[in-house]
């Protein structure tokens, strides 16, 4: 749409309005969608705003968007409800007056005639608009979209249900603005690492990302940190697919070399679905030795099809009696050096190995808390282990951080990743 915006920018502000939405219960899944889209042509949101129903609230979320881009979506609060009060605000902010539209006000008749029902008056608001905007149909609900350009800001107003914003943004607001990108969207690529914190990533990639941040065509970087596991992000804007591709794979490329070993994905893949394909590449098979994590590991071993390829099983032991029997772990080790130690971490690792006649043999023991901890052996101490059938070991002693839940999924990518890098030495 020729002059949907004021300048050819890419930059773009999301504003989600609902109280319900800054609950536990409630996810804000619109600025997910809207993020994609606009991605796809060629915008970048830099902010997103979650509001309540609150006039004032509304009012000061959206005199700062307009300050921070020339494209304001809001989502929400158009319904007939006294607090549904996106309408109210933005005309009055934009000072507009709002005008009853009869042929909105029709439609929303018709709509309830065609269910036997009569149209509440309270209804009568939805067919309120700003004077000057853009009406878009809502073919699947009463409130239909607007757009309002003022003072080279351009906001569009979205109703809150998905299945009504859905098909209003992608028939009516992603065809105009895919006049103003000029073909333009916005390419990513995502490198997945894992084994070091996010500051000894960061120190690594930092002069490298700022080099080609200051590139004509600029790739910007942002770094997720997960549990157990830290993100690079890389994205650029660019009319020019091919182009863009091999901007991105030449920076992918430089990091890559940098980051080394810590590098367990380019595509998307998850560290368990990666060692799946390295054990499947070896024809190589995995058990796995199980105490403080009680069976996720080969949880998230078997989390995918055709596991059954590469993992002949897991046997969760968390008692010694359990080690000793299932594991022939010895009493003595057990009495000597005690259930979290790197001796035994060896000896469930070897005795797992053997039982179930594989290739590699993993294990873990290690006290996840918020009890067990002893002197030398604080919570989040875990040892971890790995056999092979020539004989080979690896262990790792390890201090890991949080709660619980925490410990034990962390542990669990402590043996996966010591896995992977033993199939990527072979």
């Amino acid at each position: 749409m020729p002059g949907l915006l004021g300048e050819k920018s890419s930059v773009a502000v999301i504003i989600a309005v609902g109280s319900e939405l800054l609950t536990p219960d409630k996810i804000d899944t619109n600025s997910l969608f809207l993020t994609e889209e606009l991605n796809s042509l060629g915008f970048r949101v830099t902010h997103k705003i979650v509001v309540g129903d609150d006039a004032l609230d509304l009012e000061s979320a959206f005199r700062y968007s307009c300050g921070l881009a020339p494209l304001v979506l809001v989502t929400g609060g158009l319904g007939p409800t006294e607090d549904d009060l996106t309408r109210d605000v933005i005309a009055s902010v934009l000072g507009r007056p709002l005008e009853i539209d009869k042929i909105i006000l029709e439609d929303i008749r018709t709509r309830f005639a065609e269910r036997d029902l009569r149209m509440p008056e309270i209804n009568r608001r939805q067919a309120e608009v700003p004077r000057g905007a853009e009406i878009l149909k809502n073919q699947h609900g009463t409130a239909p979209g607007l757009i309002l350009k003022e003072n080279n800001v351009t906001t569009v107003l979205l109703p809150g249900p998905p299945r009504e914003l859905r098909p209003i943004f992608t028939h009516y607001v992603a065809p105009r603005l895919k006049t103003i990108s000029l073909g333009k969207r916005v390419y990513r690529r995502v490198l997945r690492t894992t084994g070091e914190t996010e500051s000894f990533v960061d120190e690594c990639v930092k002069p490298i990302c700022q080099r080609w941040l200051n590139r004509s065509i600029p790739i910007r970087t942002t770094i997720l940190a997960s549990l157990g596991q830290i993100d690079l992000h890389l994205s650029t804007v660019s009319a020019g697919q091919l182009k863009a591709k091999a901007m991105l794979d030449e920076a992918t490329c430089e990091l890559r070399e940098k980051l080394g070993i810590l590098v367990f994905s380019e595509d998307g893949r998850s560290l368990p679905e990666v060692v799946g394909g390295l054990l499947l590449e070896h024809e190589a098979t995995v058990s796995v030795a199980e105490s403080c994590t009680g069976g996720l590991i080969v949880s998230r071993l078997t989390d995918y099809s055709g596991a059954s390829a590469y993992v002949s099983g897991g046997i969760t032991t968390y008692s010694n009696e359990a080690k000793v029997k299932l594991l022939d772990v010895s009493g003595g080790l057990l009495e000597r050096y005690g259930a979290v130690s790197e001796e035994v971490a060896i000896a469930m690792a070897l005795g797992v190995q053997k039982n179930l006649e594989t290739q590699f043999g993993v294990s873990a023991t290690g006290i996840a808390g918020p009890t067990g901890a002893v002197s030398g052996k604080p919570v989040g101490t875990v040892y971890v282990a790995l056999v092979d059938s020539n004989g080979d070991i690896m262990s790792r002693r390890c201090q890991l951080p949080g709660d619980r839940s925490r410990v034990k999924f962390q542990t669990s990518q402590v043996v996966l990743n010591l896995l992977r890098k033993k199939l990527l030495s072979i």
